[in-house]
């Protein structure tokens, strides 16, 4: 048992506790940010004249070569380590002798991992925001080359009105540039650096704070010690993030599965992200989306697990924060993995635009474009909305659309319908005429793409 404590102990931990208390198993994934933090710390301190120039050199010098030999496999992190720190600390005693053991001056294990965690965080959160940036440019492509595609729009899952393809991705678009936005405002108020801020109350080391915080990229350093080391609201911010991220990709694959069956057949899924069944031979089964909508449960597990961890634990540091590392690991990967996948699968669906025409025709998303009409002929719209509903029924009743119902019938309900009223309620029409911002007409989503666009 390699451990950083055990002066005022008088015999060993039982090896079960020792199991239970230790952290190595998980936090190894943050072996690159732990030693970054050692470099940062440990120039600091020789720039305070706390360590000599030369011990600073031959620290720095092993923390690097350990760094080297992590990266390429070439020393393994083992489990005889209680945590990522002891694995690092006790390597670098090995190799470099004493004045390894001045690299913990004027730190602690607290404000170490809060360190370690918050650099791992902020890495995370760049690589979410890449992922998330480039599901964003597929979408945009698709709504680039379906500003014409028209498809019902629906309410209720109920055929509403007609929209086109580009505005309906178009939803999911501003959806992930929120989500986007949210890492923006998380990044930037997690941003300070609590090292310096001791095991709770700081230390009597001359440190340069500012110094530190400079040299690992963060606007300042924390204010308060004992938050310093016990804050996990960042951690908690971006699990409620990834969870919102989880539920939108979650709808749109819902809505994928929706299109991708027999009864929409408005989508073709890639072989490459479709699997089939095993006594079935003619299936072809969306899984990725399937898996998508499955797993956002598991990142809203963490999300109220951590919070569910922190909602009882007093100032300052407190073993129960180890919980929030397994969590938050599993959760990041989770949704990395499944916004790479979505855009695999999304950029190479193939759009069946005419079964979306003809769902769009056959649902009378046009009905009411046919009272617009009436309106616009004097008809007050309560008196078309009654006169547009016996027309939907009589369609029912003929098995027909109302593009199909001969204008003899229209006449028989309204007199006021005439030849005209087929070119008003064409599909073309009824979408080319919704033009206030945020509407599907042409003209509208092609300004629309042109900033979102800009904004990526």
């Amino acid at each position: 048992m390699a451990q950083l404590w055990g002066g005022r102990f008088t015999k060993e931990t039982d090896q079960l506790v020792y199991n239970f208390n230790a952290s190595i198993s998980f936090d190894q994934k943050f072996y690159e940010q732990d030693i970054r933090g050692s470099i940062a710390h440990v120039k600091m301190l020789a720039k305070q004249q706390i360590l000599t120039d030369g011990e600073r050199d031959q620290i720095l010098e092993g923390l690097k070569e350990i760094l080297e030999d992590v990266r390429s496999g070439k020393r393994k992190i083992s489990d005889k380590y209680e945590d990522i720190h002891s694995f690092v600390e006790a390597t670098l005693i090995d190799r470099i002798g004493d004045a390894g053991k001045k690299l913990h001056t004027g730190r602690s294990r607290n404000d170490q991992v809060a360190l370690d965690m918050k650099l791992y965080v902020r890495d995370e959160i760049d690589e979410m925001d890449g992922l998330l940036k480039n599901l964003m440019e597929s979408l945009l492509k698709i709504m680039k080359e379906h500003v014409h595609t028209y498809m019902p729009g629906f309410t209720h899952l109920q055929k509403a009105q007609p929209v086109t393809l580009a505005h309906h991705v178009g939803a999911y678009f501003e959806m992930f540039k929120r989500d986007r936005g949210r890492l923006t405002d998380i990044r930037k108020r997690m941003n300070t650096c609590p090292l310096g801020a001791g095991a709770l109350a700081g230390t009597t080391y001359p440190l340069d704070r500012e110094y530190t915080a400079e040299l690992l990229d963060f606007d300042g350093p924390t204010l308060n010690s004992m938050d310093s080391v016990s804050d996990r609201d960042y951690v908690i911010e971006l699990l409620s993030a990834m969870s919102t991220i989880m539920m939108h990709l979650s709808r749109f694959s819902e809505e994928i599965i929706l299109w991708n069956s027999n009864e929409y057949q408005f989508v073709e899924i890639d072989d490459a992200y479709s699997t089939g069944s095993s006594i079935m031979p003619q299936k072809k089964n969306p899984d990725i989306a399937e898996l998508v909508r499955g797993k956002t449960g598991r990142v809203y597990g963490a999300l109220m697990s951590i919070l569910t961890t922190m909602k009882g634990i007093p100032l300052a540091y407190n073993k129960d924060m180890q919980e929030d590392k397994e969590l938050t690991f599993d959760a990041i990967d989770t949704v990395k993995g499944c916004l790479a996948l979505f855009n695999g699968m999304i950029s190479t669906m193939e759009f069946r635009k005419e079964n979306m025409n003809r769902s769009a025709k056959n649902g009378f998303t046009n009905a009411t474009d046919a009272a617009d009409y009436l309106v616009n002929h004097g008809v007050a719209f309560r008196d078309a909305h009654g006169i547009v509903g016996r027309l939907v029924l009589t369609c029912i009743e003929k098995g027909i659309s109302l593009d199909e119902l001969p204008l003899e019938e229209y006449q028989k309900i309204s007199p006021v319908f005439e030849k005209d009223i087929y070119e008003a309620i064409s599909m073309r029409t009824c979408v080319e005429k919704r033009m206030t911002l945020g509407a599907p007409g042409p003209e509208i989503m092609e300004q629309v793409i042109a900033k979102e666009e800009e904004s990526l």
